[in-house]
């Protein structure tokens, strides 16, 4: 039986790191999320270039400026864009917020998969060396 007490440290880390791993997995939906359009990653592209307006943004990938609103609240929900409102014009630069995170899961995901093929290759290998052995065993 369990004393009062005596878990409360494990209970509440264990609470932060769900936690973590809940916001975690959450901005990782919303920035992959938001580099799935090919529009959105154009947008990207455009403002690593230079400023740009909503308005000349949506000329430019030939949209409706809703269209183009649309796709630039994404992008600043996933910390990628920061809007700016001077009077009539809303100007969009590239965010600040990095992608170590995503990045880190990329490079995870990579390292495994790295891993697998590496070792279908050795298989693939070992079974040639096996195939070319038995067939020189037969020729004998």
């Amino acid at each position: 039986m369990c004393t009062r007490g005596s878990f409360p440290l494990r209970i509440t880390h264990a609470r932060s790191t769900v936690n973590h791993m809940v916001h975690y997995q959450a901005r990782l939906d919303r920035t992959f999320a938001a580099l799935s359009d090919v529009t959105r990653r154009g947008v990207l592209e455009q403002l690593g270039n230079s400023d740009a307006s909503v308005t000349d943004l949506a000329q430019r990938f030939h949209m409706t400026l809703t269209g183009m609103k649309k796709h630039v609240n994404l992008l600043e929900q996933a910390g990628l864009v920061t809007t700016e409102k001077v009077g009539r014009v809303r100007t969009c630069k590239l965010g600040l917020r990095r992608l170590e995170e995503e990045v880190a899961w990329i490079e995870q995901h990579r390292q495994l998969w790295s891993a697998r093929f590496d070792a279908l290759d050795e298989l693939v290998e070992h079974l040639k060396r096996e195939e070319k052995a038995d067939a020189q065993r037969k020729r004998r």
